[in-house]
């Protein structure tokens, strides 16, 4: 066996790190964004945050400079002529280059401005109670008993700690309360166990009969029902520890529960011999038991969204919309004239070779910040020409639209634009919507024109909404009246629609009373 040298041609595609951040910016929403920010403004020292002073600043020199070249005449006109005294607002002569004509005066005036304001404060007074070593600081000392400021905090219950919680307060065996704990480790948000007792057992090599055990305990804790394998298993503890198990909803839940669920009843009347009046009784008994007793203690909270562009009108009268980016809070950077300044004065070139690499860094940072607001611009700019009805007037004017189609339009790659639209929201007069929203797929009428298909998902649920409970309308009436409007569809097709917005079929929706 040789050691050897060869050469080989091949094609490969690399991504730079600044290709990189790039893509990754692109995809970001603004507070990913803040952070990124945030978190190079403590790792590079070259690039440095505006202070908002600054930026007020040149706002009002830019103003005072507009107004400067807007009034010169008038400006000039009040400039006394060389060798003319002037005043200084307190009837002290000034001559033209600024002096005091009276030496006495321009001392006691010096001295006024030299005097230093910390010297004027009252200390003793003003500060008294922060100041004072006596008895008032003694009264707040330290306790090793005093509560902890940990302990003032506070936050909702969850369901794990609230059952935890009664467990503790339970005489049990040491196995049981571990089983049980583990068993309530294994629920999702609805109380409802997630995996099998065997599942338990193996992981924690903890017997399987006292698993069930355990199980047994945690189901008739306050949520009653959390623990339960399914919604069945739930409604009988409930029925079990109100001391219902003798009625027949236990009976209905227990052996008819699938016809309970479709509405049956008149089925059922006739199969357990019960008239259709004690069926709804019992039906409005089971009703007060909670299928899913975990949610009341779900700690979830709403996300709340910040939309990142704006699309307004900026007056009524104008047919063109306007889009700005939102004040996110971003810092503005900068990179530090002094690394700038360093570079040209006599330091090592270690320290060259590290400003120059931060430098670089921070100038591919700044690109990439611009670049990522130029692309999301031209990817809006082209959704609001396409989308003009639909902000007029509203979703029933949303045109079919591809990512394609922007792709196309702006000269850039479907991936590019797939990754701007995602979790990207604007701020419209149609309300706050997400950039993906306004892509949907579209089908052609009788007379030729696209519909989008989420249009076509309005109308059903309109529909729906609109029908008589008692007689509620079927997939098959809905592509009747679908068809009288030009849009053709068959009932698959309307009920993978309905299944999709969530909406049970005419059956379950039927009312029984």
């Amino acid at each position: 066996m040789s050691l050897k040298l060869t050469t080989s041609l091949s094609q490969r595609l690399v991504l730079t790190p600044q290709l990189r951040q790039r893509i990754e910016m692109l995809q970001m929403t603004s507070l990913e964004l803040t952070d990124l920010i945030q978190q190079q403004l403590l790792e590079n020292p070259v690039l440095e945050e505006v202070p908002s002073q600054e930026e007020v600043q040149e706002i009002a020199e830019k103003v005072l400079d507009h107004l400067a070249s807007a009034e010169t005449d008038t400006f000039e006109e009040r400039v006394p002529e060389a060798g003319t005294p002037a005043t200084n607002g307190s009837g002290d002569a000034v001559s033209a280059g600024g002096e005091h004509e009276e030496g006495g005066v321009e001392e006691g005036i010096t001295d006024e401005t030299q005097r230093d304001a910390f010297e004027e404060i009252d200390f003793g007074r003003e500060f008294q109670d922060y100041l004072d070593p006596g008895y008032k600081t003694q009264e707040i000392e330290y306790k090793e008993d005093a509560p902890t400021f940990e302990q003032f905090l506070t936050k909702p219950q969850s369901l794990a700690e609230h059952l935890e919680w009664q467990l503790n307060m339970t005489t049990l065996d040491d196995d049981v309360r571990d089983a049980a704990i583990c068993v309530i480790g294994n629920m999702n948000a609805d109380g409802r166990l997630t995996a099998t007792g065997e599942e338990i057992a193996d992981v924690e090599k903890i017997p399987l009969e006292i698993i069930e055990r355990a199980r047994q305990i945690v189901m008739r804790l306050d949520p009653v029902g959390c623990g339960a394998r399914d919604v069945k298993e739930c409604l009988l503890v409930q029925l079990e520890v109100l001391g219902e198990t003798d009625r027949l909803a236990a009976r209905l839940i227990t052996e008819h529960f699938a016809d309970l669920q479709q509405h049956k009843l008149p089925h059922l009347s006739k199969q357990i011999g019960v008239d259709v009046e004690t069926l709804l009784e019992e039906l409005q008994f089971i009703r007060t038991l909670d299928p899913y007793p975990g949610r009341r203690y779900s700690s979830e909270e709403p996300i709340l969204i910040s939309p990142e562009i704006y699309i307004e009108k900026l007056d009524e009268n104008d047919e063109d919309y306007v889009i700005y980016f939102a004040d996110d809070g971003s810092p503005r950077l900068r990179v530090s004239q002094q690394y700038q300044q360093m570079l040209s004065q006599g330091v090592s070139n270690e320290t060259k070779s590290f400003i120059r690499e931060k430098m670089r860094s921070a100038v591919d940072l700044l690109r990439n910040i611009e670049h990522r607001r130029q692309t999301i611009y031209k990817v809006v700019e082209s959704i609001v020409a396409r989308q003009k009805e639909f902000l007029d007037h509203g979703v029933q004017y949303l045109k079919p639209m591809m990512l394609k189609d922007i792709a196309e339009d702006i000269g850039m790659h479907l991936s590019t634009v797939s990754r701007v639209v995602n979790r990207k929201y604007a701020h419209t007069p149609q309300g706050v919507i997400e950039l993906r929203r306004f892509f949907t797929e579209g089908m052609l009428n009788e007379e030729g024109e696209e519909i989008s298909t989420r249009i076509i998902k309005l109308k059903i649920k309109k529909l729906i909404e609109e029908e008589d409970s008692h007689n509620p309308i079927t997939d098959d009436q809905v592509v009747k009246i679908l068809a009288k409007d030009g849009i053709k569809l068959s009932r698959r097709t309307v009920a993978k629609y309905r299944d999709q917005m969530q909406i049970p079929g005419s059956r379950e929706r039927r009312a029984v009373v």
